[in-house]
């Protein structure tokens, strides 16, 4: 709640650190090179008055020189004040979002495994790191602008009433007109444009992705964007915002050019009415300073909307990365307990997804024992990966308990119940390291021959034969593609070298050819034996040994028993079986139409 009392831009600040003082220093320089921007008018002045003091003979004015080196002077110190204020600026800002990115990415370590289901990567690198830089970006150069904004409008009102309070009050009021018009095109129905701008940019890039990923499709069947119509969409939405705000700016802008540039238009007929009354020369002369300041003075104006643009940008970075920061963690236990053995129970265990409707998982009791392997078989929605989730905490149960070795995973510790289990998940991750690295992520500290085994138990040695250099050959981007199947193998091989009592294998074989499913199924042998294993399958072929079935459906046990048991049952597991039988025998061509 704290968070969002503070405005964005003191959030921000409380990551700077020790380079708050910098990021100050760096505004204080910005406004005072404001100032000093102001001062080569003043010498323009000047110049006008001894130029009109002694018309014609200019040559007569002795005060030129002097004014016009005063004037590059204050030129090249408003430049050089800059340049510093800048630099202040910009090392600061370069630390602060390196200290939010540290902040968003430490906080995400400490969330549960579930979140990262439920968030895509690159969703959530869009987050941190493009938010980041929108802050980097307004401390390093919007906010010392801003500064500047802020404070030579006042400068430049001194100014104004400094040679002739009348020509400078037209000045000031046409600023007045002009920063009402800029507050009446920012405000009312457009005050939220920018943060459902951010909404439908972030929604056209996720939906891009999605297109060119199936840009193959695309030109297999010979079809246009409009087949995709998520992202088709999505780019007509974001037109369609993109105009409305344009056109709903169309008054406001129109007003705030006019007052802009008219003040020049107001000074011609108040100069002469001015000198009209006999004093021509001087009238001249603020004439002079009144035309070439007046646009400076409409540059001010138009900085200080970039600035309020700006603010607005700042507000949604930390609104988009609160999305992030507001995740809680799951709470540790204060007391954790070490648990005696490697038996996984549920009790009563029930589990809701956030947002849902009805339970995933509904009064699901079930225990594996060591040495045991349990298969989770079902309908799809059942609530099979969602069992096997809540045993390395993915979430946490609503009610009922799941233990490991006797103790609620809740009262263990986070790092100790991580170290009792391997997962091997249905889509599997590789890092872009070599295959030596990929394996070794399971255990660090293990050698090079350890990481051999385990792949040589995982069946890998003919992925590692045809590799050029074989396990010290990169995977991914600027290295070797493995296929699913393979990649399914590596993924094994780091859960042999894990040694973990528990082991958790969720469609291990789901991307797999024959060959290689042939290949999976022998380092399965090596992994979970004497092992407590809970396996979630689809291809029932890969469960009929396993020494227990469940069968989960609509989030319950609907049966429970052996292969033989639960066909002699005849109930959802048997037309399953059934099922999968005549699926393995489909065949394709004249002989399917027979």
């Amino acid at each position: 709640m704290q968070r969002s009392k503070q405005s964005s831009l003191a959030r921000m600040m409380g990551y700077a650190d020790g380079h708050r003082a910098l990021t100050i220093l760096g505004c204080a320089l910005s406004a005072v090179a404001a100032v000093l921007g102001l001062v080569p008018y003043v010498c323009v002045y000047l110049v006008a008055r001894d130029v009109l003091a002694v018309f014609p003979d200019i040559t007569a004015a002795s005060g030129l020189g002097r004014w016009g080196w005063l004037a590059v002077i204050f030129a090249v110190a408003n430049i050089v004040v800059y340049f510093a204020a800048l630099m202040c600026t910009h090392v600061a800002a370069f630390r602060t979002a390196r200290n939010i990115r540290y902040a968003a990415m430490s906080h995400v370590l400490t969330l549960p495994l579930g979140f990262f289901t439920g968030n895509q990567s690159g969703r959530l690198r869009k987050l941190i790191d493009d938010n980041a830089g929108l802050t980097e970006d307004l401390l390093a150069h919007k906010l010392p602008d801003l500064t500047a904004a802020l404070v030579t409008p006042v400068a430049a009102v001194v100014m104004l009433f400094l040679f002739d309070w009348r020509m400078g009050l037209l000045c000031l009021l046409t600023m007045a007109a002009a920063l009402g018009c800029m507050m009446a095109m920012m405000g009312g129905k457009n005050a939220g444009f920018f943060h459902r701008y951010q909404q439908e940019i972030e929604r056209m890039s996720g939906e891009a992705v999605e297109y060119v990923r199936g840009i193959p499709v695309v030109k297999m069947f010979q079809q246009t964007v409009y087949s995709f119509k998520a992202f088709y969409n999505a780019i007509k939405d974001y037109s369609d915002l993109a105009s409305q705000y344009a056109m709903s700016c169309r008054s406001g802008q129109t007003g705030f050019l006019t007052c802009i540039n008219g003040a020049f238009a107001l000074l011609i007929p108040a100069a002469l009415l001015i000198a009209s009354g006999g004093d021509v020369e001087r009238t001249a002369v603020n004439f002079i300073f009144y035309t070439l300041f007046a646009p400076a003075c409409g540059a001010m104006i138009n900085r200080i909307m970039y600035m309020s643009e700006a603010v607005m940008q700042a507000d949604e970075a930390m609104g988009r990365l609160d999305e992030i920061l507001s995740e809680r963690p799951l709470p540790e236990a204060r007391s954790p307990q070490r648990p005696k053995g490697a038996q996984v129970a549920f009790s009563h265990v029930s589990f809701t997804y956030p947002g849902a409707e009805r339970p995933a998982l509904d009064d699901v009791s079930f225990t594996v024992e060591p040495g045991q392997v349990v298969a989770l078989v079902g309908p799809s929605g059942g609530g099979k990966t969602t069992a096997a989730s809540l045993i390395p905490r993915f979430w946490d149960v609503d009610s009922g308990s799941v233990c490991v070795g006797g103790v609620d995973v809740r009262e263990m510790d986070s790092a100790a119940l991580m170290e009792q289990v391997a997962f091997v998940f249905q889509d599997t991750r590789l890092f872009k390291e070599s295959v030596l690295e990929n394996i070794r992520a399971a255990r660090p500290a293990a050698t090079r021959e350890q990481v051999l085994e385990a792949a040589r138990a995982a069946q890998c040695e003919d992925i590692l034969k045809k590799l050029p250099k074989g396990l010290d050959t990169a995977v991914g981007t600027k290295g070797i593609y493995l296929s699913g199947g393979e990649n399914q193998r590596i993924a094994l091989a780091r859960a042999i070298l894990k040694d973990a009592p528990i082991v958790v294998l969720d469609e291990a074989t789901a991307f797999a050819d024959p060959e290689n499913e042939h290949q999976i199924q022998r380092a399965f042998e090596t992994l979970v034996k004497g092992k407590t294993v809970l396996m979630i399958a689809h291809r029932l072929s890969t469960v009929q040994h396993a020494d227990s079935i469940l069968v989960l459906k609509e989030g319950r046990i609907a049966e429970e028993g052996t292969h033989e048991q639960l066909l002699a049952a005849g109930g959802v597991y048997a037309d399953m079986w059934a099922d999968y039988q005549r699926s393995a025998q489909w065949k394709v061509g004249k002989e399917a139409l027979a």
